[in-house]
């Protein structure tokens, strides 16, 4: 059976450490230049890249290193890092209790266009200009975090938002409104909660819709004008990554994650899983342990 790592704690010999910030280019001299094995974290990582040659692998999809490129791991998600060079940029890590003890609601985070669980998660390209702003926010976070300041993590606290902020205004296909959470941005983190904890067994818009006492329509609306595609497509990415996990990570059969994942047959999972991927199951895991 294949295995990976979980990262559990920001920093695993600090319990009460919260957030974390380090150069690219230390951590590669520190690791000797060595890839890093597929593994997740319990708490959000972002990585901003100002000079990289190389892959990024986050749940099986694959993106180019490039230069003035920034990505957002969620937890859960399973990333591998795969540099050809010393690169040159940031790596931020924080987890819920940081965005608690910074006074940042954990709804701001939710109301981001940028940690998606599952699916494609590509990076963000902003323009030189924009880039350098968030350099310089990453520059002051980074400076606050090796200092003595008073009120240290307030302080950063205060520039990560912003960093955020700058960034999911790049990116964001209706900007939110961060003062205050709108009816949309409810339904939206309560249709997410929905199919985190029903996925597995409900596949279907109608089903989530009237949980939410909502039409499907105006679900997928809803849907598609805060996060670009459909409620039917969001359910259909979670099933696919988790099924993508279990055939990669664990040594079940088809037959077992079809039942897992809520197919009556295992020929219904192998053709929804092909329809997704143009992949049968077996030649994903072969692809995959391959390469």
């Amino acid at each position: 059976m294949n295995t990976f790592k979980t990262y559990q704690k920001v920093n695993a010999k600090e319990d009460k450490v919260s957030f974390a910030v380090s150069r690219m280019e230390d951590l590669y001299a520190k690791h000797k230049g060595k890839v890093d094995e597929p593994h997740r974290h319990n708490y959000f990582t972002v990585l901003i890249v100002k000079k990289a040659e190389g892959q990024h692998k986050i749940d099986f999809n694959t993106y180019t290193l490039s230069p003035r490129q920034i990505y957002f791991v969620a937890p859960g998600q399973v990333h591998q890092v795969i540099e050809n060079e010393q690169s040159f940029g940031f790596v931020m890590t924080f987890s819920n209790q940081f965005l608690v003890e910074s006074s940042i609601p954990l709804s701001f985070i939710d109301s981001l266009n940028l940690f998606h669980n599952y699916g494609q998660s590509p990076p963000l390209l902003p323009e030189p200009d924009q880039f350098n702003n968030i350099e310089n926010f990453a520059n002051s976070i980074f400076e606050l975090y090796h200092s003595t300041a008073n009120m240290k993590q307030l302080s950063i606290g205060a520039f990560l938002k912003l960093l955020l902020i700058e960034c999911n205004n790049i990116c964001a296909i209706n900007p939110v409104a961060f003062e205050g959470d709108s009816s949309a941005d409810n339904l939206i983190r309560a249709f997410k909660k929905e199919v985190d904890n029903k996925y597995k067994k409900e596949h279907s818009t109608t089903y989530y819709a009237n949980e939410l006492h909502i039409t499907p329509d105006h679900l997928n609306r809803t849907v598609k004008s805060k996060i670009g595609k459909t409620a039917k497509e969001y359910i259909q990415a979670r099933i696919i990554t988790e099924a993508k996990r279990l055939l990669y990570f664990t040594d079940e059969s088809n037959k077992e994650i079809a039942y897992e994942l809520g197919f009556n047959e295992p020929g219904n999972f192998s053709a929804f899983f092909k329809k997704q991927t143009q992949l049968s199951p077996s030649n994903f895991k072969k692809n995959e342990i391959s390469a």
